[in-house]
């Protein structure tokens, strides 16, 4: 597996070299819209709302609606004027314990690498965090654009978790409040027979993941059988 980039992690005069890979895959099947008669596959034209008429990629141009129907247009020469080269750096700017952040905020994470030259620092920095039970709050920019993340000990490997801007979680307001419950002392007696069994994220993973599964097996199926349309 190749890392996405090579950098560090820096905090204070510390310098960590460090390379990021990706911690996560996502895995789903794609479709292609056929005519039914012979398996000719859909494609989709662009065209002008005002007259419907075909429109080629260079009369194409970005637009940002601020009001309906009325755009301010912007060009690539705007979005280089905005545009965040990346240090390759992940600059932590905060200790913070873990139990102080919302899980909510977390969303991304990615596996740290220590590099020639990094690798005591980082084994330091891994226990100082799993010690303490703290993690580092710190900005990286990864696809030219920057990132909230934080740096977290997960076994032997410090990881790099993109988190989410305050501003972008939302309020629970729309939910409706838990009920009561009618007997207590019962719905106790229930959630800690549940609490008391154990489950790992392994053993969960198939019912979320069987509907993907059980479609790949039969496109598989199909595919040996001959069943190609």
């Amino acid at each position: 597996m190749r890392p996405i980039w090579k950098g560090s992690i820096s905090f204070g005069l510390v310098y960590i070299p460090v390379a990021v890979y990706p911690a996560t895959r996502e895995e789903k099947l794609s479709f292609r819209q056929l005519r039914s008669s012979d398996l000719s596959p859909i494609r989709y034209k662009k065209v002008a709302e005002a007259d419907s008429k075909e429109v080629p990629a260079e009369q194409i141009v970005k637009g940002f609606e601020y009001e309906r129907g009325r755009y301010i247009v912007m060009k690539e020469e705007d979005f280089e004027k905005v545009r965040i080269e990346s240090t390759h750096s992940i600059d932590i700017t905060d200790f913070v314990e873990l139990e102080q952040v919302d899980p909510k905020f977390f969303y991304k994470p990615y596996f740290l690498e220590a590099q020639k030259g990094g690798e005591k620092a980082y084994g330091v920095l891994h226990k100082a965090l799993s010690g303490t039970g703290k993690i580092g709050i710190a900005k990286v920019v990864i696809s030219n654009r920057e990132h909230l993340a934080a740096v977290k000990p997960d076994g032997l490997f410090l990881i790099l978790e993109l988190m989410h801007f305050a501003s972008e979680i939302l309020s629970a307001e729309i939910a409706a409040p838990a009920p009561s419950p009618t007997n207590v002392v019962d719905l106790v007696k229930v959630l800690q027979d549940s609490l008391n069994r154990t489950h790992s994220l392994k053993q969960k993973r198939g019912s979320a993941r069987s509907s993907g599964r059980s479609t790949t097996a039969l496109v598989k199926q199909k595919r040996r059988a001959g069943v190609l349309g």
